[in-house]
């Protein structure tokens, strides 16, 4: 990490199950939001953590009066994960595949 990333402001924010460390500007991965569309604009208002100018806010457990707004670029699906169960002796073997969906959103403010 640079010293110029550390002194960037950032807030780690909590959103299907997982946590997040985001900037402005930043494109992020994260779970399926329900309805939502290509362009919408979302708040994300269960931030954990902050750090502006140097100054950390922790939140206990989150941070009530911070909220960070993104908008959905794209809605999609994985790319495709196939789990094998081979049975030996008996001469069986399933394969099972699964596409996880997700929503790729930019941040846009802190």
């Amino acid at each position: 990490m640079k010293n110029s990333d550390k002194k960037a402001d950032f807030a780690v924010i909590k959103t299907g199950g997982k946590q997040y460390r985001v900037s402005a500007g930043d494109t992020v991965k994260i779970e399926k939001l329900p309805n939502v569309n290509e362009g919408d604009k979302v708040e994300f208002d269960t931030v954990l953590l902050t750090n502006q100018g140097g100054k950390v806010t922790l939140g206990t457990p989150v941070i009530s009066a911070k909220k960070v707004s993104a908008t959905v670029n794209k809605i999609g699906k994985s790319a495709k994960v196939i789990a094998t169960r081979y049975k030996a002796k008996s001469n069986r073997l399933t394969r099972k595949g699964h596409r996880q969906p997700f929503v790729e959103v930019k941040i846009d403010q802190i």
